[in-house]
């Protein structure tokens, strides 16, 4: 199938998804439960995020120049906030975004792999730290989770935080498996990625990122309670920790257009444990899309639209 058929493919699951999780849930409930949104929590959500994706660019700013690629910190965010329109607003445009960025920085003169390296290493960062703060707010939530999986609660948590610590020390496993590499990948696209971590900064870059993407983290789960609150679902934080991993993780499956239906059903099931009603659940999900629909077209706006792509 051609990519424009692809994409109107996606795009129509993607309303085939969240209309099906709104029907199952009830759609009266959530559009009634959706038109009682406190425009304060809403707003409050809405910075959140956006906080979260400045951090994030410049987050990627830092490991471009790690990597050699150099790229100012108003180009890093422009570059970034139209890569999200991409990715919100196009239909099948889920690693759209991540392209573009790279392609931005080569059309800057940057190395081709270094840009590629900083686009890739920026996504597993995010992924990385994510994970782990969700094992550690399901840790902390044990004494409802665990019920659900028919495990003790004590169980349950230390398993939730030995996996989250052996998470956190994967990144440190890169020297050696690029030193364990075959010879005939030494050079071409992993040339920047070794260049990198030989520098005696290694630890110091890890470190920098780790602490940037735990802020991202947080700020994005403040931002998805945030729009909780303005709903009226009012949890304590270590339920937004753990909840933001199934609903993130879901929305990035390239199953449809901006993570609509997909995101949706996560929140169902992970708020589920806690009391939260079906369509409260996917009042919380559409209210995270909206920030991203709504982030996407004022980058578009302010910074300007995503140029095509260099030749």
């Amino acid at each position: 199938m051609k990519r424009p058929g692809k994409a109107l493919l996606r795009g129509l699951l993607g309303l085939f998804l969240l209309g099906l999780v709104m029907a199952l849930t009830d759609p009266a409930r959530v559009l009634a439960q959706l038109r009682q949104a406190q425009p304060v929590w809403l707003l409050v959500g809405l910075l959140a995020a956006m906080a979260s994706n400045i951090v994030s660019a410049l987050r990627w700013r830092a490991l471009a120049r790690w990597l050699g690629a150099e790229v100012g910190w108003l180009d890093a965010c422009r570059w970034y906030f139209q890569a999200m329109g991409l990715n919100a607003l196009l239909p099948g445009a889920v690693v759209g975004g991540d392209v573009y960025r790279a392609m931005a920085l080569r059309r800057a003169g940057q190395d081709t792999a270094a840009a590629g390296w900083s686009v890739v290493l920026d996504r597993a960062s995010g992924l990385w730290m994510l994970c782990a703060i969700g094992g550690l707010g399901a840790a902390a939530c044990a004494a409802v989770l665990a019920p659900w999986l028919h495990l003790p609660p004590g169980v349950f948590a230390g398993l939730m935080l030995a996996g989250t610590l052996l998470w956190l020390a994967l990144p440190w496993a890169l020297p050696v498996l690029l030193r364990w590499a075959p010879r005939r990948w030494q050079g071409g696209w992993l040339v920047p990625l070794r260049l990198a971590v030989a520098r005696p900064d290694f630890r110091r870059q890890w470190v920098g990122q780790a602490l940037a993407s735990a802020a991202v983290q947080v700020l994005s789960a403040a931002a998805l309670a945030a729009g909780g609150m303005a709903l009226g679902v009012v949890l304590p934080a270590p339920v937004w920790a753990w909840a933001m991993a199934p609903v993130f993780l879901m929305a990035a499956l390239p199953l449809s257009v901006g993570g609509w239906g997909t995101r949706e059903a996560a929140a169902v099931a992970a708020l589920a444990p806690f009391g939260v009603a079906a369509p409260a659940a996917v009042g919380v999900g559409m209210v995270y899309g909206l920030y991203g629909l709504a982030q996407g077209a004022l980058g578009a706006l302010a910074l300007g639209l995503p140029r095509g792509a260099p030749r």
